[in-house]
């Protein structure tokens, strides 16, 4: 069940929906030494009729001075979850960045049947400051 609200971004690719909801740990962050840090909490969900299994993770992660790193690795916080048709896997992560903001976004590779395929990971942005709201039309 999708949290209305709660999940900010989200990306669908072949019945696998990828939502993920960013936020910047204050309490964690150090803006003196430049150190800054986001939670991000990602749901996988099948609404295909197969199942699938989450193999790989692929993230590009850009500061705010445009220096991009690339993070693959096996499965998502040392898993390599199934998941059913109808269900979801959750998991936070985190990232460190020397700016106060950035983005990211990525990609998972998954099996089901017919083989593997790339799912998309939305892009979304790292910022430690709420954004200003829109100056309204006078």
């Amino acid at each position: 069940m999708a949290l209305p609200g709660f999940f900010t971004h989200s990306a669908t690719t072949r019945g696998i929906t990828v939502r993920v909801a960013p936020r910047f740990l204050a309490e964690q962050s150090d803006p003196a030494r430049s150190h800054y840090v986001w939670s991000y909490h990602v749901r996988v969900e099948n609404h295909g009729e197969a199942p699938v299994q989450l193999l790989r993770r692929h993230w590009v992660i850009t500061d705010g001075d445009g220096r991009v790193s690339e993070i693959e690795g096996e499965g998502v916080v040392g898993e390599q979850p199934h998941i059913a048709p109808g269900s979801s896997f959750d998991y936070i992560s985190g990232c460190p960045l020397p700016t106060p903001s950035g983005s990211m976004a990525g990609s998972y590779t998954v099996e089901g049947e017919g083989g593997c395929f790339a799912v998309a990971i939305p892009s979304f942005a790292l910022a430690s400051h709420p954004p200003s709201p829109s100056p309204s039309a006078a």
